[in-house]
């Protein structure tokens, strides 16, 4: 199992994205392109990054100072957690209200109003899920 956020878990998140139809699909329906960035709270920058053209990701792995539209962090811990058992529309919004979730970069709030988007942004949490992590 490969370490959270490395260059390996990141890649696998990749193919895992685009073998989803309700993720890579339904962006790509939408011409959905963005750069994504995830880490830990208190750490100066993320530890991997994620580069989706129109609903694909044509790029995973570590961070290497790629400019950013969505940041998150979370502590380690809470990650962990959300790969045990993914973020479903409710417990995301509570994560975000009570702090356990951040975007250090990225509107929270447009995103998870618009059905396009928040669908395959909740999905994105349960493939975590099927690669884990330690």
């Amino acid at each position: 199992m490969a370490k959270l956020f490395s260059d390996e878990w990141m890649n696998q998140l990749k193919d895992a994205w685009n073998a989803d139809e309700d993720v890579r699909g339904k962006l790509s329906e939408m011409g959905f392109s963005t750069n994504i960035a995830c880490g830990f709270k208190g750490d100066e920058n993320p530890l991997g990054v994620f580069v989706v053209e129109n609903g694909e990701c044509v790029r995973a792995g570590d961070y290497d100072g790629t400019a950013v539209e969505w940041d998150m962090r979370a502590d380690e811990k809470n990650w962990m957690k959300w790969i045990e058992k993914p973020l479903s529309m409710a417990s995301m919004g509570l994560a975000v209200t009570t702090g356990k979730l951040k975007f250090a970069k990225g509107d929270f709030g447009s995103m998870i109003k618009d059905p396009r988007l928040a669908g395959p942004f909740i999905k994105s949490f349960a493939l975590m899920s099927q690669i884990g992590g330690e």
